[in-house]
């Protein structure tokens, strides 16, 4: 095997690069590559179908976001788990997306409360679970809901805050996907939605801000629950 051959229908090595991470990362925050898990390169290379370089690039991407450890001889490990981590990240999400919420309702004109409603719309209408019988997580259901939640901070008129926003919803995204099978039978996550929208269009900053907080707060005691119930939340390296 060529490590370094780009595949057959990308057009450049950033683009594969690219293409890799996406894929990679996607696999991390879906659990579908375990928490705790040794990424070995051969299997990437075979699973991936990329070479070395690609892959070592979007590894080292990866471990800038704090969702890929690297160890010196030891290769890269998907971040494990930890209640702890579960609890901060949750903490700081509600700070930082309240803020962001209250500045874009400041800022709210008619394109940004119809571009809401229109997110909310077709996130509503979305199926939570591709299967009515047991839970499958259907991908355009997540794509809209990263979306909703996305329009609801973009009129605060501050990239970082919202590139900060954005990472913390990754890293948080892989506690959800643990446990969205035991949540999605007994939580009303569309009647969340819905309020959180109803008091962004009545103008009322104090009441989204304190739902949009508990909308993140319930997550995480679902996630905690599941996890202490599996002894997942002491997930660490192999030494």
């Amino acid at each position: 095997m060529n490590v370094d051959a780009p595949n057959k229908g990308l057009d450049s090595p950033a683009t594969l690069a690219t293409t890799i991470y996406e894929r990679l990362k996607g696999d991390i925050l879906l659990a579908n590559l375990e928490p705790g898990r040794k990424l070995q390169l051969r299997f990437l290379m075979e699973h991936y179908e990329a070479g070395q370089t690609p892959l070592r690039e979007a590894l080292n991407r990866l471990a800038t976001e704090d969702l890929v450890i690297g160890r010196e001889q030891r290769g890269f490990f998907v971040k494990p788990i930890s209640l702890e981590e579960l609890g901060e990240l949750t903490k700081t999400r509600c700070w930082v997306e309240g803020i962001a919420l209250r500045e874009s309702m400041a800022n709210a004109d008619p394109a940004w409360e119809e571009a809401l409603i229109v997110a909310h719309h077709r996130l509503d209408r979305a199926p939570r679970s591709l299967n009515a019988e047991r839970f499958q997580s259907n991908p355009e259901w997540e794509r809209l809901h990263k979306a909703f939640h996305a329009v609801l901070i973009s009129g605060c008129q501050s990239r970082p805050l919202i590139g900060f926003c954005e990472q913390l919803a990754d890293r948080l995204g892989r506690y959800r996907a643990l446990s969205s099978r035991k949540a999605f039978r007994v939580r009303r996550v569309s009647q969340e939605h819905a309020d959180i929208v109803k008091a962004v269009l009545d103008h009322d900053g104090e009441e989204a801000m304190r739902l949009l907080q508990r909308h993140y707060e319930q997550t995480a005691e679902f996630v905690r629950a599941d996890l202490e119930a599996t002894d997942a939340g002491d997930t660490t390296l192999p030494a």
